[in-house]
């Protein structure tokens, strides 16, 4: 690695050890770079890196043989030949936010004025424009004129940057087919936004259980920790889809052995359709009772004579384990059959050479 850097240069290197308030870069050199640690540390002098982590910083100058660098440039380091270089090198920039002025604030950098519009300053969550006054941010010139006395900066694309170097790291190890575990971030009528490491992933209210669910807020509250499986993940997008139905057991596996045909059940109307009845034999298995195996007179209303939550006696006919259907008939009550065989009875002197169907002759009563 070469031993001689311009002012404002950008370099990723490796960080080779932190002691008391000094980063140590590697620079393939018989010494190390030197990185103020207070840059790296948050509000609770957390710091952010650690020994072996690859970081991108800018060459500020050589003093007492030693080679120092940022990660952003501050007022004292930055004359006006360091923020043109900082300019054309892209190089981040901190500034104090003095004041509110017409189209956006003054910034000062140092002793050099610069000028951030409302549109560059902030990114997702934005704030009032008095309250990002006498805020230290950091900035990135977008514009250097007439020897710096025309400077606009970006306080936006900082933040856009820093977003999207957290989504890349995300991305990496939220793939599809991982299990994660995150806090309910909202709730919406379509599902549920679940924060994982600040990203918001959408859990639909389909994936939520195989159980039908049509309220979100009756299984799910603000802040409740949920484990889920990633199904989709569109980073391009920024979108990212999870299922905690797919953590679940399938109550549809070895279905055919569970309610065999010719078994019969009592259930619950779940739901009532034009064309039938659709009755819960357990929890996520729901069979369906077609219109013309129901006792009623053609074009009859379903929904005036067949309520959700109603029991129904039912007999299984048939399972399609594959398509998730079970075919259901409506159990034939002992006084109906005996009221079909007193029927037949009282009619065998009658027979005209057709073969009775009881259950039409029932419709005739």
């Amino acid at each position: 690695m070469k031993n001689q850097y311009e002012i404002g240069e950008m370099i990723e290197t490796k960080i080779v050890a932190v002691s008391g308030d000094t980063i140590f870069l590697d620079l393939g050199l018989k010494s190390e770079g030197i990185l103020d640690k207070a840059e790296l540390v948050d509000e609770n002098n957390n710091l952010s890196v650690k020994e072996g982590d690859l970081i991108k910083v800018y060459f500020v100058g050589n003093q007492h043989d030693e080679l120092h660098f940022t990660t952003k440039l501050s007022g004292q380091k930055a004359d006006k030949s360091v923020l043109e270089n900082a300019f054309k090198s892209g190089v981040p920039v901190e500034g104090h936010v003095t004041q509110e002025i017409k189209g956006g604030f003054e910034v000062m950098i140092g002793t050099t004025r610069a000028f951030c519009p409302y549109s560059q300053m902030g990114f997702r969550q934005k704030k009032e424009p008095a309250e990002y006054i006498g805020s230290h941010l950091t900035f990135k010139i977008t514009e250097y004129k007439n020897e710096g006395r025309n400077i606009i900066v970006s306080n936006r694309i900082i933040l856009e940057e820093q977003s999207n170097a957290e989504l890349g790291k995300l991305a990496q190890t939220l793939q599809v087919g991982a299990v994660v575990k995150g806090k309910v971030k909202s709730i919406e009528s379509y599902g549920a936004f679940v924060d994982l490491n600040g990203f918001q992933a959408l859990l639909p209210i389909s994936e939520i259980s195989h159980v039908r669910v049509t309220d979100v807020n009756s299984v799910l509250k603000v802040g409740q920790e949920v484990e889920a499986k990633i199904i989709k993940a569109d980073w391009e997008h920024k979108r990212v889809s999870l299922s905690m139905k797919e953590l679940e057991k399938d109550p549809w596996d070895n279905i055919a052995q569970k309610f065999p045909a010719g078994m019969e059940i009592e259930g619950v109307i779940s739901r009532v359709a034009d064309f039938g009845v659709f009755v819960n034999l357990a929890p996520a298995v729901d069979g369906l009772v077609h219109i013309s195996k129901l006792n009623v007179e053609r074009n009859t209303n379903l929904k005036k004579v067949y309520k959700a939550g109603d029991k129904l006696s039912v007999v299984v006919d048939s399972v399609d384990a594959q398509e998730k259907r079970i075919s259901l008939s409506p159990v034939i009550s002992n006084q109906e059959q005996d009221d079909a065989k007193e029927y037949l009875d009282s009619h065998k002197d009658e027979d005209d050479g057709l073969t009775y169907n009881p259950f039409a002759a029932l419709l005739k009563k």
